[in-house]
């Protein structure tokens, strides 16, 4: 985080204390209350949006809903609410939500869903566990979810026959992953260069803390850091360095250097038959659909990494926020809560209405337990079934709740970068990024409770 944003949070934080928990919206010359709505969405993405924000706006006579695009909305949220005019309602990433809340940049929603004549735990026990879980902090509930996305294997069932491999059959653990991936790769016979890798752990790169989790590791146990502490953490770092050591540092970078960075378009390495395997997001079939349609291939869980775990997944979603000192909370939760129901009786694509309407749209999965007659049998995904059965997996695990988790993840990604290249070996590098942390995070907390102690008299003055 740059200094100018935690200014920015600091000022939020002492703010805070002078701000009402919910001032009364603001009505129009037109008789209706307008709700602005800050998004990061583009592309279809913010057409599906749209889609939603237009049904809602013809649900009812009271309120209207205006969807701005925003980029770096996050950014341009905090520094709105310090500036003392948000927007009423913000499309934020799950990694915001406890340094927002921290910085009492968020407004609790539990106060509207009890006037709505529900506890916060019957509202969230709506939704599978790990977005339930996505949704609080600090037993207050701050967000709703726009959508969701389960990451989970995807595999190229062309190269798996090609390798005399079941196509129908994933790797079902971590060391079938590796025997797969061995058996997957291809050289050029006569330069022994790389010309196809069942697997690359930096490919897309995106999460490279999953990794930690997935073999079992904690990265916050909820008071401390515990990177550098944890052997489950040394063990998957190890596991990514391998698959350097065996294929070679330079003869990776030679091969890599073709497509990195092009997940999501022509040049991405899994669907032109570079790389047979890959941890990626519901939304890849939206553009495995644009970009290789026919392409045949296969969704699956996580291989087993730890024994038992049979169904570990990793949960990701955009969350909608009121920000404090928004002008029309009240409003703002109405729209929220309607994003985040849904018709469970919904039988065509026009009873389609919130949650399921902006999910539909997307090609993505439904974060509510309870799916419409439509939205699970006509769903455009494929394998929407199996992005189901692993929301409702004990074992799926989202971003840690921990308020510096912006710059954690960079360290982190600092740790995998390292490994992966074998520039450091994972013991010291995992020290590295413990001590830095750990270090950002007793600052972290003690710049906290100063501002709250700074709020707390100016708000004992008033």
């Amino acid at each position: 985080m740059s200094w100018s944003l935690r200014f920015s949070v600091c000022a939020v934080v002492c703010a805070a204390g002078f701000l009402p928990a919910a001032r009364a919206d603001v009505v129009g010359k037109d008789g209706k209350i307008h709700v602005t709505y800050w998004e990061k969405w583009v592309s279809f993405e913010g057409v599906a949006m749209q889609a939603t924000v237009d049904a809602f706006n013809r649900s009812q006579d009271k309120v209207v809903v205006e969807y701005f695009p925003t980029s770096q909305v996050d950014r341009k949220v905090l520094v709105a609410a310090a500036g003392g005019d948000p927007p009423d309602v913000a499309g934020l990433w799950v990694q915001n939500i406890a340094s927002f809340a921290d910085a009492g940049a968020l407004m609790p929603l539990d106060e509207f869903i009890r006037e709505d004549g529900m506890t916060s735990d019957a509202w969230l026990a709506r939704y599978y566990p790990p977005f339930a879980h996505i949704c609080a902090y600090r037993g207050q509930v701050f967000a709703g979810i726009s959508t969701p996305a389960m990451i989970a294997l995807h595999w190229n069932k062309t190269l798996f026959r090609e390798a005399g491999l079941d196509p129908e059959r994933p790797p079902r653990t971590v060391e079938e992953l590796d025997d797969f991936a061995r058996k997957l790769t291809k050289r050029d016979a006569q330069t022994g260069r790389i010309t196809q890798l069942g697997f690359l752990p930096q490919e897309p790169g995106w999460w490279p803390w999953i990794f930690a989790r997935w073999f079992g590791g904690e990265l916050f146990d909820g008071e401390s850091i515990t990177v550098g502490t944890d052997a489950r953490n040394l063990a998957a770092m190890r596991w990514v360095a391998r698959y350097t050591e065996e294929n070679g540092r330079d003869e990776v970078r030679t091969f890599a250097s073709g497509f990195g960075g092009q997940a999501l378009n022509a040049q991405s390495a899994f669907m032109n038959g570079k790389i047979a395997m890959v941890f990626q997001g519901v939304w890849f079939d939206n553009y495995i659909r644009q970009y290789k349609p026919g392409l045949d291939y296969g969704v699956g869980p996580w291989p087993e990494a730890v024994a038992g775990v049979k169904d570990f997944a990793m949960a990701e979603a955009d969350v909608l926020v009121i920000p404090r000192g928004a002008k029309n909370p009240r409003a703002a939760w109405e729209f929220i809560k309607f994003a985040n129901t849904s018709n469970a009786a919904a039988k065509t694509r026009e009873d389609l209405t919130g949650i399921e309407l902006t999910c539909f749209l997307q090609a993505k999965s439904s974060p509510l337990r309870e799916w419409s007659p439509f939205f699970e049998k006509r769903h455009p995904h494929p394998f929407i079934g199996i992005f189901r059965e692993l929301s409702a997996s004990p074992h799926a695990v989202s971003v840690p709740q921990v308020g510096l988790w912006q710059e954690y993840n960079r360290e982190f990604m600092a740790v995998f970068e390292q490994t992966r290249t074998l520039m450091a070996k994972p013991e010291a590098a995992l020290a590295e990024c413990q001590a830095r942390v750990s270090a950002s995070w007793e600052r972290y907390k003690r710049s906290l409770e100063r501002q709250r102690r700074a709020a707390d008299a100016k708000e004992a003055r008033r």
